[in-house]
């Protein structure tokens, strides 16, 4: 009683109460040491005993093992004068725990030797230490051994067994065993429930968790990561609430699983419920869960609670470091993330990208370039993510030459095989406007996915060879190995519309649901609408629009609009002008379309009226301009803009062959 409530004075006045030397009180004193992690102290009392039985040689042993000190343990081991099958077992057992199972396996042999025959806790670390070494003919060894002593119906024993076959990858047999156990525990069902989540097999998993006696908390942790992982965040958080509710207490993973999916789901109120259960179990500063914290309150746009409990983890790795700065990206604080990210001790690759990835997401391009050059001269080795990011960046400004500088260095990284640097080539070759290198990319790679079938199909389309553009997608059909995508038929349905093939499109169009599988979304509605006003066939592209089952985007009256104009159907335009200002209300986006388009109709009381309206909402609209690109750097042209600091010399150029062009 005095030794488990730790007291020592009351400990000290019990012991003087005997009358010399106890055995058992000695044993059960080295024993308590031991377990406050004493070892010196414990040791002490041992070596000071002047008698000792099998209880004593034991204890020593095992507790020396526990925290690791294996040379002192085997020591005492070594000199034991009442060795049993306790202390064979606790030497074993320890050396297992400590990773030598060859050690463990060459101790077993010897006890068998020595004639002592083994018990379940003994077999069991046996067979683990079988699983360790993944040597399949031991394990069988000792299976015959199992039989032999009749330890075949134990349950510890058909657990180790189970988990064993499973580390070989022989789920089979593990199943077999499970069937053929007279009892299972929470154990047994556990390790089937592992299974089924490593194959992949939600269902069979949720199934086996279903038909569960009982449960504990790692079978719960378990099913709430595999759904949380494979997309299904909603199941995810309804089995925790389930947990919860059952007085189970979650660990560090659950905890972490759920953050995650809650993250996902963007669920800051239920997000702020679980981080008050994290608080009452004191596992706030704990560097997984807090990395977890910082990544929901992000996600959910709260970048100041997520800097709170990222300063609240007392040691913070690579990982949270990382999840703060990608926060502040993902919310546009780029001046913060990079603040941030300059203080990061020792960055990754994950560093790197995490702020890549937010100056690119933000088109803060300069700042991508700046940032991966950095990345080269710091000696970090750039992932295919990083090279995706940076060719997407060269795409959005047409940037061949950096383009063509990254593509070697990705040669030379060995990525050129890659299919995501490949796909992310194929699209910067091809919106840099060098068709052919981006079809020779394409021809040479060795597996495509939907992604890189999309990036060509557009790509093509977009320089003006529409018709080559779905002669590729009829290409992509017969290979049945990969269903096309929303994007993929969006592409599609653009080159239908860039080379005027309405029926083709329309045909494709009507396909999604029945023959692809795809539900059609606005762009694809969209996309139809532009194909047919940009063929003539105004009343029809009207009826369309009507007749969608979802609100048409302001861009797709737009399109119409653009059409009556082409087609000067006037009495239609004044329809199509009134509905986008109806829409202008809900979307600002209608006035910035408006504007354009009374503009280019010479209607400029109607622009001003629009640009009045624009000001008043607080509306901008973005300037339309050229670029061109000169050793690496883009030079911007806007309209009547004479900021560029050799503009005198560039119009006195394009004069003079403007003028030339007039006199041939």
């Amino acid at each position: 009683m005095y030794l488990k409530s730790e007291k020592p004075n009351d400990l000290n006045q019990m012991l003087k109460e005997f009358d010399g030397f106890n055995l058992v009180v000695h044993n059960r004193l080295i024993s308590a040491k031991l377990e406050w992690g004493k070892l010196d102290e414990a040791r002490q009392l041992f070596d000071e005993m002047p008698e000792r039985n099998e209880v004593s040689w034991t204890a020593i042993i095992s507790g020396l093992l526990r925290y690791g000190r294996v040379e002192e343990a085997i020591w005492y081991f070594e000199r034991n004068s009442f060795p049993s099958l306790f202390s064979w077992t606790a030497a074993i057992s320890g050396l297992v725990q400590n990773g030598l199972s060859v050690k463990a396996m060459k101790l077993f042999v010897e006890m068998l030797q020595s004639g002592v025959l083994p018990n379940n806790v003994t077999l069991t670390s046996v067979i683990r230490a079988c699983g360790e070494l993944s040597d399949v003919n031991l394990g069988m060894c000792v299976l015959g051994l199992i039989v032999k002593v009749g330890f075949e119906h134990d349950l510890s024993v058909s657990n180790s067994l189970i988990t064993f076959n499973l580390r070989l990858n022989d789920t089979v047999s593990a199943m077999t065993i499970f069937n053929r156990m007279q009892s299972k525990d929470v154990v047994s069902w556990t390790a089937i429930l592992d299974m089924y989540v490593q194959k992949g097999e939600l269902a069979e998993a949720r199934r086996v968790f279903d038909e569960m006696p009982e449960r504990n908390e790692v079978s719960w942790s378990t099913m709430i990561s595999r759904y949380s992982q494979s997309g299904d965040a909603e199941e995810a958080v309804n089995l925790f609430i389930h947990m919860v509710q059952q007085g189970f207490k979650p660990n560090k993973s659950c905890f972490a699983s759920v953050l995650s999916a809650l993250a996902s789901l963007e669920a800051s109120v239920m997000g702020k419920i679980v981080h008050g259960h994290i608080l009452k179990f004191g596992m706030e500063r704990d560097v997984f869960i807090g990395s977890s914290l910082v990544d929901l309150y992000c996600k959910c746009g709260g970048t100041k609670d997520g800097r709170v409990a990222f300063d609240s983890i007392l040691e913070k790795n690579v990982v949270c470091w990382n999840s703060m700065v990608g926060g502040y990206s993902l919310n546009n604080q780029l001046e913060e993330a990079k603040e941030l990210f300059d203080k990061i001790p020792r960055k990754d690759n994950i560093s790197w990208n995490s702020l890549i990835t937010g100056y690119l997401e933000y088109e803060k391009f300069d700042e991508v370039f700046e940032v991966f050059s950095d990345m080269l001269l710091s000696g970090e080795r750039p992932s295919k993510s990083t090279f995706s990011s940076v060719l997407c960046a060269c795409a959005s400004l047409a940037s061949l030459e950096r383009g063509k500088n990254l593509h070697g260095k990705a040669i030379k990284l060995g990525f050129h095989s890659d299919i995501f640097v490949d796909t992310a080539l194929v699209d910067m070759y091809a919106k840099s406007g060098d068709v052919e290198s981006s079809k020779k990319i394409f021809k040479r790679m060795p597996k495509r996915n939907e992604i890189s079938w999309t990036a060509m199909i557009q790509g093509l389309a977009e320089n003006g060879f529409a018709e080559e553009a779905l002669a590729v997608f009829e290409e992509f059909e017969q290979t049945k190995s990969i269903a096309p995508n929303e994007l993929l038929m969006l592409a599609v349905l653009f080159a239908c519309s860039h080379c005027g093939l309405v029926d083709k499109g329309l045909y494709y169009f009507n396909s999604m649901e029945k023959v692809y599988h795809i539900q059609s979304n606005d762009r694809h509605y969209t996309c139809v609408v532009d194909m047919l006003s940009r063929s003539g066939r105004l009343s029809e592209a009207e009826k369309f629009i009507l007749d969608m089952p979802c609100e048409p985007e302001v861009q797709a009256w737009a399109a119409l609009l653009s059409g009556c104009k082409t087609y000067r159907n006037e009495r239609m335009a004044e329809r199509v002008a009134e509905k986008i200002s109806e829409l202008a209300e809900k979307n600002p986006e209608g006035y910035v379309l408006l504007s354009n388009v009374y503009a280019s109709a010479g209607r400029w009381l109607d622009v001003l009226h629009m640009r009045k309206l624009m000001k008043e909402k607080g509306l901008k609209k973005s300037g339309g301009y050229s670029w061109i690109e000169v050793r690496n750097q883009p030079h911007f042209f806007y309209s009547q803009d004479g900021s560029h600091n050799e503009s005198s010399e560039i119009y006195g150029v394009l004069e003079l062959m403007r003028s030339e062009m007039v006199l041939k």
